[in-house]
């Protein structure tokens, strides 16, 4: 029934699009056979694995060792070399591909290298396996692959993701639909209950083709899930409306899973291009605001439009760095996500670890508030990481994106420096923290200026560090107080006399009168900000 062929590397370029991988050195004429996929393991000798696709993960394509790489691949046999150059030359790496006759490859460095494997597996699987279905839709192209299915299983069909959105459907005329599958269409959603997700449940259990009967007065399906390897990318319904799909219309469905595998892997692939785009977009302008010209109709917005800001961020630990950069980056997809739910595609991009949006303005700054809220409380729930989001104000344009961004990131920064363990999801603008903020903004002012005498509040705990006396604690438990000895002393545990002779003693050491409302005041804030300012 299928056509179970080698598939020859050309197809596989095909099938995949030439923005995932891009040949650097020059295809053969004839037909160059593929037969698997190998990830390179630098700790290990290459598998003698005849036609492979080789993946070398973590070799930069100016080392030596991709040299060698090449030489290794042609002396096993491999069809191909797939690298990421991440800007690095190429030259010297195609022309040692050239003599040693193994086709170099150079894979889009933004995918990555799981996805990719999953990709070509997906590919060599079906590339030669959709023959008989004459002029098989290009990849992406899930409406005619739905219309595809339903003439090959014999039934009305429909694509779905693993949230149950409904991506493309067939069209053919004469086949049988039922009113679930009617609303779907119309909602391009799934409808909930409880015996839908029973069936969902079921069918992700079992792993193959299900038949499941007819319920809500519906009429009876096929069902199957889309993987790569172990990934679920969503799943294919077939609507069964005489009963008469039989268990060759069963395997038909079981095999063309691997084709829409790889469409839907592809269509998200393109999908991360757009975003790619749409990130870069919004960096330009948070830098440049001058560009708006230029940038806001390909963001799709009016520049004149009110607009704000929001910031998100990953509260972790310096231990935590790695993760804090992994979680940051699937932070930056769900706020993407939820965004453009709400608003379209406009913009989001990942900046030094802080996620921002842009929020076009809505029915009051209210809703604004909420969004990023839920998309905060999504985030944490998700990531299992605390989450925080500023929000910045409501500017008349994008021309003034960066004092919404200004206001967003100082929002962040008063609640990080807010005292105590940090909690799982804070969300605040500026006005619900302008004294944190204040404070976080006279600390930056602070740090800028480092010619400032330095004789209180630094000279004050150095004074500490180095004697093990505590007047900084002292000092501060006394300002905070507004100057009242028994609530410092209380605070601190010790004798109210004791906050006396340690508050005389620390005048005549560092030069200070506590008298002078002035000092006062800025004697607080040097103590007060010093971890911030790196005092």
């Amino acid at each position: 029934m299928l056509d179970t062929g080698v598939p020859d590397l050309a197809q596989v370029l095909d099938a995949l699009g030439s923005s995932l991988l891009r040949p650097l050195t020059a295809l053969p004429e004839g037909p160059v056979p593929v037969s698997g996929v190998l990830i390179f393991e630098p700790r290990a000798p290459l598998p003698n694995v005849r036609d492979a696709i080789l993946l070398a993960v973590g070799v930069g394509t100016a080392e030596a060792r991709a040299k060698e790489l090449v030489a290794a691949a042609a002396g096993v046999g491999c069809a191909c070399l797939v690298v990421k150059s991440f800007g690095e030359p190429v030259a010297d790496l195609v022309d040692a591909a050239q003599r040693s006759g193994v086709v170099l490859l150079a894979a889009d460095e933004a995918v990555a290298w799981h996805h990719l494997d999953a990709m070509i597996s997906t590919a060599l699987a079906s590339t030669v396996r959709f023959e008989q279905a004459a002029g098989a839709p290009a990849a992406g192209d899930l409406f005619a692959l739905a219309n595809a299915i339903a003439g090959m299983v014999g039934g009305a069909t429909v694509i779905e993701d693993p949230r149950r959105r409904i991506l493309a459907y067939s069209t053919l005329p004469g086949q049988a639909i039922d009113e679930g599958r009617r609303q779907g269409i119309l909602g391009l959603q799934v409808p909930t209950g409880p015996d839908y997700d029973e069936v969902y449940r079921a069918l992700v259990k079992a792993g193959r083709t299900c038949r499941f009967p007819a319920f809500r007065g519906g009429l009876p399906r096929l069902g199957v899930v889309v993987r790569a390897g172990s990934e679920e990318l969503g799943s294919i319904w077939v609507v069964d409306a005489e009963g008469d799909l039989d268990a060759a219309a069963e395997q038909a469905l079981s095999d063309v899973a691997d084709i829409v595998s790889l469409h839907l892997l592809a269509a998200r692939t393109a999908d991360d291009a757009v975003r790619r785009r749409r990130a870069d977009l919004l960096r330009r302008l948070l830098a440049d605001p001058s560009s708006v010209t230029a940038v806001a109709p390909q963001l799709g917005l009016d520049p004149n439009q009110p607009v704000a800001v929001a910031a998100f961020a990953v509260v972790s630990s310096r231990a935590d760095d790695v993760l804090a950069a992994h979680a940051a980056t699937r932070l930056a997809d769900l706020v993407s996500l939820h965004c453009e739910a709400h608003y379209g595609r406009h913009g989001c991009a990942l900046i030094d670890g802080t996620v921002y949006a842009l929020l076009p303005s809505g029915p009051s700054p209210k809703a604004h508030h909420e969004l990023v809220a839920d998309i905060a409380r999504r985030a944490h729930g998700a990531l299992r990481v605390p989450i925080q989001a500023g929000l910045g104000s409501l500017v008349p344009g994008l021309r003034s994106i960066v004092s919404s961004r200004a206001d967003a990131d100082l929002v962040l920064r008063a609640l990080t420096d807010r005292p105590g363990e940090p909690q799982p999801c804070q969300v605040a603008t500026i006005d619900e923290v302008w004294a944190g903020a204040t404070l976080s903004a006279l600390a930056q002012i602070l740090a800028a200026h480092g010619a400032l005498p330095r004789s209180l509040g630094p000279a004050v705990r150095a004074h500490d560090l180095e004697h093990g006396t505590t007047y900084a604690d002292t000092l501060l438990a006394y300002l905070d107080a507004d100057g009242d000895f028994a609530a410092a002393s209380q605070r601190l545990s010790v004798h109210p006399n004791t906050i006396r002779y340690r508050l005389s003693r620390a005048e005549e050491i560092f030069g200070f009168d506590l008298a002078d409302p002035d000092e006062r005041l800025v004697l607080w804030l040097r103590l007060r900000l010093g971890d911030q300012v790196g005092w």
